[in-house]
């Protein structure tokens, strides 16, 4: 569905991304991982044709992503990380609008994504809040039910509950038949979501055997304080020792890992997620 080879795209002499090879195939659900500024954006817009490749190629659908742009943005939805809209214009304009363009007509999916998403239409964009803007472009971007969806950190400013409902709305997209594309900075988010991901840093993407499977990712970061020594446990990856903390990565089963800490005698203990820049050093950063 979509297909990229050494996909570039240079501004000036910064790097945007360089030879993105990808292969996201039909009614899959492909999340694009990485930090702020590492390609995420540039990718997106570069496959919808917003931004013209320095060098490469890229098809979606079977369509070159530059000479089939118009063809290609009619099958396409698109979240893009800032929602950014006309200020004075009221929300039911710009959502008659994107109707508009697509010469569509509003219909019961526009009126249900108003209601599910609470979305005020009679205020005017520069009234609302990133979260509301963020509903808006949500709007916009599901009611013509796109056979492909582009979100670009599309759960920025929403709260818990919209971003559960709008993670529902997702998978039930999915399983109507539509391909998503989603990026995020939020390993979690990548986890629940996706059935393959890959990470971006620095405009280079590494798709291995670690994230090319959802499990493969599933890491955590355990932080605990003993008096006591603390033997090493299968599964346990770049220890660190201060004082009578010992903080460590750890992949495998979570069953087993609680198993060997009860044996221990244990003062303190956090477990969560690790960041990115963990994740990726974990994974890849011998290699790099």
């Amino acid at each position: 569905m979509i297909k990229t080879k050494k996909l570039t795209k240079y501004y000036g002499k910064h790097v945007g991304m360089i030879d993105i090879d990808l292969d996201v195939k039909e009614r899959e659900i492909f999340g694009l991982i990485g930090p702020n500024g590492a390609g995420k954006s540039t990718m997106i817009r570069t496959l919808m044709g917003y931004l013209k490749p320095s060098f490469g190629s890229g098809s979606i659908m079977g369509l070159d992503i530059v000479k089939d742009k118009k063809e290609i943005l009619a099958h396409v939805g698109y979240m893009p990380s800032e929602s950014i809209f006309y200020k004075d214009v009221k929300v039911k304009d710009i959502i008659q609008l994107s109707l508009d363009l697509r010469n569509q007509d509003k219909t019961n999916v526009t009126e249900d994504l108003i209601k599910r998403f609470d979305v005020d239409i009679n205020k005017h964009i520069s009234e609302l809040s990133l979260g509301n803007r963020k509903k808006v472009s949500l709007v916009c971007a599901f009611q013509h039910e796109p056979k492909i969806l582009f979100l670009d950190e599309p759960t920025s400013g929403l709260d818990p509950l919209m971003k559960h409902e709008f993670f529902n709305l997702i998978k039930e997209r999915n399983k109507k038949g539509s391909t998503i594309f989603f990026s995020s900075h939020v390993l979690s988010e990548i986890q629940s979501l996706c059935d393959r991901a890959a990470f971006i840093k620095e405009g280079v993407l590494i798709e291995g055997p670690s994230f090319n499977k959802i499990e493969g990712m599933l890491t955590k970061k355990v932080n605990l304080k003993t008096n006591k020594s603390f033997p090493p446990i299968p599964g346990m990856k770049d220890i660190q020792y201060r004082n009578h903390e010992i903080e460590f990565l750890f992949q495998g089963d979570i069953t087993q890992l609680i198993h060997h800490l009860s044996l221990n005698q244990i003062d303190d203990i956090t477990i969560g997620e690790p960041n990115l820049e963990e994740i990726f050093m974990h994974y890849y950063g011998e290699a790099q």
